[in-house]
């Protein structure tokens, strides 16, 4: 089976940033058929350990009438809700016609190569029904018609017009879409209000009056997660205010996820999220003397007390050696 190497973008893939879209339903109601057409997935059979490339037995020829998946094994993970969510796939590919390996991702462990399902359907929309709810650790079977492949895929493949695909995808990590944490109480008084959307997005009202003079950290939500140590980037979302202002200088959402290291953030952010937990929903008020100081930074006039809501969605993986 030809292995894409990884310098190169994942099966040919086009990176976009279609952040924003939500996939049906929330990680919290979040369900998915084992088997979505009986009669389909029947005609094929997958084998293989989960950590390596599978072995694919398909009753060939093969003419899938639409999409068709099946979950060979279910994980217990977090699940996929949005398009824009974060993921480690591996993905191997076989032809309907003869049964034969197309193309695979590298299936070496390293869980440093992320993506996300809306980069994927840009050449397979088919992905984005197959990965509605499917869960961290599952293998998941898909019999791809026609329409479910872009037709420069299919071209760069060299399949028939009417040739099907059988796609399999591990999901061997899945990032939070937002906090999931327990909500916390805090007292707040002369702090930042935070509202959020049903998304998770928050939203910060900035109260009148003076800010703090110290650097503020409340843990608004309480994760369950890894914890954060700074010895590895964390990925986050994040919003950020100026005291005083009432839209946003900088925010994550809208698109990816960043990956965040201390050396590479204002120092009142770093502390932030020392400690804390995947999952957790943070808010900190940042002093001038922890922020950007007497300089301007963009957006942020100088001397500016700053307010982020924070979101720790995950730990990022070193790459392999």
């Amino acid at each position: 089976m030809r292995k894409i190497p990884a310098a190169l973008a994942v099966l040919g893939l086009v990176t976009v940033g279609l952040a924003g879209c939500s996939m049906p339903g929330s990680s919290s109601d979040c369900s998915r058929p084992a088997v979505s057409d009986a009669d389909v997935m029947d005609l094929i059979e997958v084998t293989g350990d989960t950590e390596d490339q599978p072995e694919v037995d398909v009753y060939t020829p093969l003419h899938a009438p639409h999409l068709a998946f099946e979950d060979v094994v279910s994980g217990d993970g977090t699940p996929i809700t949005a398009q824009n969510q974060l993921m480690v796939v591996d993905v191997a590919l076989f032809s309907g016609t003869t049964g034969e390996p197309i193309v695979a991702t590298a299936y070496d462990g390293d869980l440093s190569r992320v993506s996300s399902p809306d980069q994927w359907t840009t050449n397979f929309p088919g992905f984005e029904e197959s990965l509605q709810c499917a869960t961290e650790g599952s293998r998941v079977a898909v019999a791809m018609s026609p329409d479910d492949m872009s037709p420069d895929v299919s071209v760069g493949f060299g399949l028939d017009e009417e040739d099907t695909v059988v796609a399999v995808i591990d999901l061997r990590k899945v990032y939070l879409p937002a906090a999931d944490g327990q909500n916390q109480f805090n007292s707040g008084f002369g702090l930042p209000t935070v509202v959020r959307a049903p998304d998770g997005q928050p939203g910060l009202i900035i109260p009148d009056g003076a800010p703090p003079t110290d650097l503020v950290v409340q843990t608004l939500k309480k994760g369950t997660g890894e914890t954060v140590t700074g010895d590895q980037p964390v990925r986050v979302h994040y919003s950020g205010v100026v005291w005083g202002e009432d839209e946003t200088f900088d925010s994550t959402w809208g698109d990816q996820p960043a990956s965040v290291t201390a050396d590479a953030v204002v120092p009142g952010f770093a502390k932030a999220l020392e400690g804390q937990s995947v999952g957790s929903q943070v808010l900190v008020v940042v002093p001038p003397d922890q922020g950007y100081g007497d300089d301007a930074n963009g957006a942020v006039p100088p001397g500016s007390t700053l307010v982020y809501v924070i979101d720790i969605l995950g730990v990022d993986v070193p790459p392999a050696e």
